[in-house]
């Protein structure tokens, strides 16, 4: 797992190609993480399923309560087939663009 810091964002990269394996590691060590915007990188994954994907949406839930962000970047994948409740796109700079939108959502009051 490699976690990259900028600003109010951190990125957790899956390094060991065990997607199972990552979600626990993830969820064992989110309060290293929870006031803090989360991506998910997980692009290096190929022919993930719905479920595969979905199964992030217990943490993601979690994070959202907190008025925090949760995105899941992952590049070969049918977005419309995911949980609406997640926020998932095609590349770290969309993550960080929805992590922005969603900051200024929060500073208006929606």
């Amino acid at each position: 797992m490699k976690v990259d810091q900028k600003g109010h964002t951190v990125c957790i990269k899956d390094t060991q190609g065990d997607l199972t394996s990552f979600l626990t590691k993830v969820t064992h060590e989110y309060k290293t993480f929870e006031k803090q915007n989360i991506i998910i990188d997980i692009r290096a994954y190929k022919n993930l399923s719905v479920a595969a994907i979905n199964s992030f949406l217990p943490l993601s839930k979690m994070h959202k309560k907190a008025k925090k962000s949760f995105v899941i970047a992952t590049s070969d994948l049918d977005h419309n087939a995911v949980s609406d409740q997640l926020a998932v796109v095609r590349s770290i700079i969309e993550a960080h663009d929805i992590i922005e939108m969603e900051e200024i959502e929060r500073d208006l009051g929606f």
